[in-house]
C-alpha cells in the first residue's frame, strides 16, 4: 500500500538535496560551479548504473535490451556535454571570483568518473587512486563493457576468438585483429542487431569523447594554459585524454568495411 504521507518533497528528499549547495564566497557565480558539478555526479551515478544493467544483458545475449540501455547511456552523455553551454557562461574573471577558495579540490578527483572510465576498459590508474578507492580497484578486476560486447557476440552465434573471452580483464585491451575478423561478419549483416549493438556502443564512445573534448575547451576558456586546481596539469593534461577510444576494434574495422565494399568481397 502507497504510504499517504509521501509528498514530492520528502520523496525526493528536497530538503536534505537543496541544502547540499554551499558556496564558500558570496560571489554570484560559485553557487552556478556548485550545482553544475554536483549535477555531473549525479549523472555519473546514473550511467554507472545503466552500465551495470548493459553489462548484464550483453552477457545474456539479449540485443533489444541491450539497445535501449546503450540509447539511454548516450542520451544521458548528450545532455551533459549540454551542460557545458551552461557552464560557459562563466567568465574567466568570474571564475577567478572563487577559485581560490576550491584549494586542492579538482574535477580529477571525481571517484564517480575514475570507475566509469575503468567500466570503459581503462586499467592504469594510479596507485594512490587504487588504494584508496574501494569501488576502483573492483572495477578494474571486473569484465569491461568490452569483455560484454565479446560475450555478446559470442551468445549470437559469432566466433569469438577463445584468447579474447578467457584473457586476464584486469588488463588492458589491445586491439585484436582477429576480433577485427568477427566484427566484419557482424557488420556484413548491417541490419542485424549485433551490429546495431555494436553501433550502439560506437555511439557511447563518441559520447565520451565528446565530453572530454567540451571538458577541454571549458578548461581553456576559464583559465587558460595555467595549472588545474589541486595542481592538475589543466587544459593540457584533458588534452592528452581526447581520441583515446574505449571500443578500438570497433574504430579500426570501419576502414575494412570500406576495403571489403569497394572490392567487393
Amino acid at each position: 500500500m502507497a504510504d499517504e504521507n509521501i509528498t514530492y518533497g520528502s520523496y525526493l528528499r528536497l530538503d536534505e538535496l537543496l541544502d547540499c549547495q554551499r558556496p564558500r564566497t558570496d560571489a554570484h557565480d560559485e553557487l552556478l560551479f556548485v550545482i553544475i558539478h554536483q549535477v555531473y555526479e549525479l549523472w555519473f551515478k546514473q550511467i554507472l548504473h545503466e552500465a551495470g544493467l548493459l553489462q548484464r544483458r550483453l552477457a545474456e545475449g539479449g540485443s533489444a535490451g541491450a539497445l535501449r540501455t546503450a540509447r539511454r547511456i548516450t542520451k544521458i552523455l548528450k545532455t551533459i556535454v549540454g551542460q557545458m553551454d551552461v557552464l560557459e557562461t562563466m567568465t574567466p574573471r568570474q571564475f577567478a571570483t572563487f577559485r581560490d577558495e576550491l584549494g586542492t579540490s579538482s574535477g580529477f578527483q571525481s571517484a564517480q568518473f575514475r570507475e566509469l572510465e575503468a567500466v570503459l576498459g581503462r586499467r592504469a590508474f594510479p596507485a594512490s587512486d587504487l588504494r584508496d578507492d574501494a569501488r576502483l580497484r573492483a572495477a578494474v578486476r571486473r569484465p569491461s563493457l568490452l569483455d560484454s560486447l565479446l560475450r555478446y557476440l559470442a551468445v549470437q552465434g559469432y566466433a569469438v576468438p577463445h584468447a579474447a573471452l578467457e584473457r586476464n580483464v584486469a588488463e588492458p585491451w589491445l586491439p585484436d585483429p582477429d576480433l577485427q575478423k568477427v566484427l566484419l561478419e557482424v557488420y556484413a549483416d548491417e541490419n542485424g542487431p549485433a551490429a546495431e549493438v555494436c553501433e550502439a556502443l560506437v555511439d557511447i564512445d563518441e559520447g565520451v569523447q565528446e565530453w572530454r573534448y567540451r571538458h577541454v575547451k571549458m578548461v581553456e576558456r576559464t583559465i587558460g594554459a595555467k595549472l588545474g586546481t589541486g595542481g592538475s596539469a589543466g587544459a593540457d593534461y584533458l588534452r592528452s585524454t581526447l581520441f583515446a577510444p574505449a571500443f578500438p576494434d570497433l574504430w579500426e574495422v570501419r576502414s575494412q568495411i570500406e576495403e571489403t565494399v569497394v572490392h567487393g568481397a
